[in-house]
């Protein structure tokens, strides 16, 4: 598999890191509240002392592992490519991607951390959770700007994509811009990211068919010198 070749394989991981973090949050912690408002700190350390890992490697796939294939789709999806809008896009990929690494450092050291004070001073390793929690959030979790703006801009700017798989993005676009509204954050965000895991997914099987957009030019300038070279052409 060639550098080019990954964008496909890419896409369909960030696609499928997403779906694992759903699962995971529907089956184990919105039950304490998890990705809301009304989270309970004390419930998520308990959940943890009694079921450690869980949470270590939940944080690791959405966030280390999203953030590994996605800075390879946003490179992938501008290589070869010098025009205004490719390298704008390049832009928002990269910042999404930087705040995503982040939140995932962040929420892994602060479970550790309050997890070592725990067994000593319970209220004080949950509100040390809590408001490493709120830093997490704030970085990649609990407001979807530079993801929606990426995911928006991508749609419109990748060239080759159906015009379907390019509304879907404008409007998972638009709902992850719309996580900057407090009392609508829960429900765009529930948008955002099932619309994400279907945009990722479909992506990946686009590009996976057809190439990268590099890969298209490439194909499309080496068939225009086969053809030139023919004999009475």
């Amino acid at each position: 598999m060639t550098l080019q070749n990954t964008a496909g394989p890419a896409a369909i991981l960030c696609g499928a890191t997403w779906l694992i973090g759903m699962a995971v949050l529907l089956l184990l912690l919105a039950p304490m509240g998890y990705g809301t408002h009304d989270v309970d700190p004390a419930a998520i350390l308990t959940f943890n002392a009694t079921r450690p890992g869980i949470l270590t490697a939940f944080n690791t796939i959405i966030y280390i592992v999203n953030v590994a294939a996605l800075a390879t789709l946003v490179v992938m999806l501008s290589h070869g490519r010098r025009d205004a809008p490719a390298a704008i896009t390049r832009a928002f990929g990269l910042i999404w991607a930087t705040l995503i690494l982040a939140a995932g450092t962040v929420a892994n050291v602060g479970l550790e951390r309050a997890a070592h004070i725990l067994p000593a001073d319970p209220d004080r390793a949950a509100d040390l959770w809590l408001t490493l929690h709120t830093v997490e959030q704030g970085l990649g979790g609990g407001n979807e700007i530079a993801g929606g703006l990426w995911i928006a801009c991508a749609s419109l700017t990748t060239p080759g994509l159906p015009r379907a798989l390019t509304a879907l993005g404008l409007v998972t676009g638009l709902a992850g811009l719309a996580t900057i509204i407090a009392t609508t954050g829960e429900i765009t965000g529930t948008i955002f990211g099932l619309g994400g895991i279907a945009w990722f997914l479909a992506l990946g099987a686009v590009l996976t068919r057809s190439g990268s957009p590099a890969q298209r030019k490439t194909a499309t300038v080496s068939g225009g010198r086969r053809s030139s070279a023919r004999p009475g052409s």
